[in-house]
């Protein structure tokens, strides 16, 4: 089992690294490209992705998710994963009960390494399918209920958006770019989107990056994003100023996200990605443009 409840058994480096602060502003003046990460169970290859958006010169907005059923992390055998329910497990009580259950096991596999860059990037891991696209993502997170007993999740409860990283910006409870980190992630995914029925009728790209679920690659492979990311940002920020040259000042449309407004950025993407596929070529990406 892969780190993320997968099945899977010198590239150039981005502009500076200091890292974004929960609740910490970008510069103002700086319009960025909101992305979130999608893996199997938010845990390794989507958080280095999100850990390396948000650390970042200047960091991008940025939201992660997972695609299963449950979060699944490796145990002692192939048959004994430790099982977490999406929403309202934090990474500290992970890292807690793995540490008390075999602390030599979890730090020679990297599972408790994972957890403690994890619990300093966001709460805990959240579902896909659960995200309430558009709805804003301010103030104590969604109250989750025990589905036996109907009692609050208490953690979950005291746990609040701006504390993770890349929050800011976010608010809205949209973003520009998904980038998963494995094929089934990307189908669900845009399944997903297609069963929504598109009711914000706003524009979003959808890559995957396939990235082998283990630490080596997913360091690799966050870095392979943010390059993505960043020539992606580039192009948004020449289209935005076009558009805003075009219609005499105003970027309002093309914050907001309205597809008449980014057409010229929406049709530069499959250049952008062939390009970065060329430096990349043992990620294998995939593209669709899709609809909230």
């Amino acid at each position: 089992m892969g780190l993320d409840g997968s099945n899977d058994t010198p590239p150039p480096a981005s502009n500076g690294t200091p890292a974004q602060k929960p609740g910490e502003k970008p510069p103002s003046s700086s319009y960025k490209l909101k992305f979130c990460t999608v893996c199997a169970s938010n845990n390794n290859r989507s958080m280095e992705a999100h850990l390396r958006l948000t650390t970042a010169n200047p960091p991008y907005p940025t939201i992660s998710f997972g695609t299963g059923s449950l979060v699944r992390l490796p145990g002692p055998s192939i048959s004994q994963p430790n099982v977490y329910n999406f929403n309202s497990t934090s990474y500290q009580s992970m890292y807690d009960e793995l540490l008390s259950k075999d602390p030599r096991l979890y730090k020679a596999n990297g599972i408790l390494p994972m957890l403690e860059r994890n619990k300093g990037v966001k709460w805990g891991p959240e579902r896909w399918q659960d995200w309430r696209i558009g709805v804003p993502r301010v103030g104590k997170r969604e109250r989750v209920l025990r589905p036996d007993d109907g009692t609050l999740e208490g953690a979950a409860a005291e746990a609040d958006y701006k504390d993770d990283h890349g929050s800011v910006g976010t608010e809205a409870g949209t973003v520009d770019v998904v980038i998963t980190c494995e094929e089934r992630c990307w189908d669900a995914v845009v399944d997903d989107l297609l069963s929504r029925g598109s009711p914000l009728n706003r524009p979003v790209h959808v890559f995957n990056v396939d990235i082998k679920d283990n630490h080596e690659e997913a360091l690799v492979g966050g870095r392979a994003i943010l390059e993505l990311a960043d020539a992606l940002d580039a192009a948004a920020k020449e289209e935005r100023d076009a558009w805003t040259a075009k219609v005499g000042g105003g970027t309002n449309g093309f914050d907001s996200g309205q597809a008449h407004t980014r057409e010229g950025f929406d049709e530069r993407v499959p250049g952008i990605l062939a390009d970065w596929q060329e430096r990349w070529p043992n990620l294998p990406a995939l593209w669709s443009l899709c609809w909230f």
